[in-house]
């Protein structure tokens, strides 16, 4: 697969939020429409909850792990344990390059220390994305 990371900025700059430029980007990847999952994670940028809750673009990296790895098996779910592991993945990865997980954290809200600015958080969750879901 060739990269989307700069298209994911490309939809940020149109005003999509940092979760929707993620998953947006990589919605025909898990058999979804662009504006099914626009509206799925329309609430889920800055940070849920007004910057409160987990980054956006990292969330958007997850919804993909799920729908790219879910079997939809409703009488009996089976791949809960598989996605959370990709989730995992995703998230220690995104700590680890970006010191935190929180969107008030990685603006430094409390401390009035910037880890990482929007574009870098969405093009650290895109490329995570890339390498975990979609390398094959």
């Amino acid at each position: 697969m060739n990269t989307r990371v700069e298209e994911t900025i490309k939809r940020h700059d149109k005003g999509y939020n940092c979760a929707q430029a993620v998953a947006c980007t990589y919605c025909d990847l898990v058999g979804m429409d662009e504006q099914t999952m626009f509206r799925l994670t329309e609430a889920l940028g800055l940070g849920m909850g007004g910057m409160e809750g987990t980054c956006g673009a990292l969330t958007g990296a997850c919804i993909l792990a799920g729908l790219k790895n879910s079997t939809g098996n409703l009488a009996k779910p089976d791949s809960k344990q598989a996605s959370y592991k990709l989730s995992r993945e995703i998230v220690r990865q995104f700590l680890a390059e970006s010191g935190a997980t929180a969107c008030k954290d990685l603006k430094g809200v409390e401390t009035g220390k910037v880890l990482r600015a929007c574009p870098d958080c969405i093009r650290g969750a895109a490329a995570i994305a890339e390498r975990v879901l979609f390398a094959d």
